[in-house]
């Protein structure tokens, strides 16, 4: 099995576990690190709103919590094939670089494949505090 195809299925299992009373979508991410570790998440809601995490952020959060640092490749699933929302990319970028691959996948087997700096183009980044106005 291939980097790409265990992604998917990580991200499939971890969309099984997600907690989402409210919205009924399923969501599941799974990450590769450039040590080739693996980290998965799923969406957990909450009645408050403001306290749900999406699964993206789960996943890599939960390879942060690890040491785990630098992001090579994401994947997205749902069963639509939903992109990521703003907050999730903008975690992104703090933990990859512009070139990051971001694969969206749905149920059907449908993938697309974007670069992260095509989806959150003018990107807040850590390099951002370094700049000189």
């Amino acid at each position: 099995m291939n980097d790409h195809q265990k992604l998917r299925e990580l991200a499939i299992e971890a969309s099984k576990n997600s907690h989402s009373p409210y919205s009924n979508a399923q969501v599941g991410s799974a990450i590769q690190m450039e040590s080739g570790q693996y980290f998965s998440g799923c969406n957990i809601e909450n009645s408050s709103f403001g306290g749900t995490v999406c699964a993206e952020r789960v996943a890599i959060f939960k390879a942060v919590s690890q040491n785990e640092k630098s992001i090579s490749k994401i994947y997205v699933y749902t069963k639509a094939g939903w992109p990521p929302c703003g907050l999730c990319l903008q975690v992104m970028t703090e933990f990859s670089d512009n070139e990051l691959e971001v694969i969206i996948g749905n149920e059907a087997g449908d993938e697309k494949k974007v670069l992260i700096k095509d989806l959150l183009p003018l990107a807040f980044t850590p390099d951002t505090y370094h700049t000189k106005e």
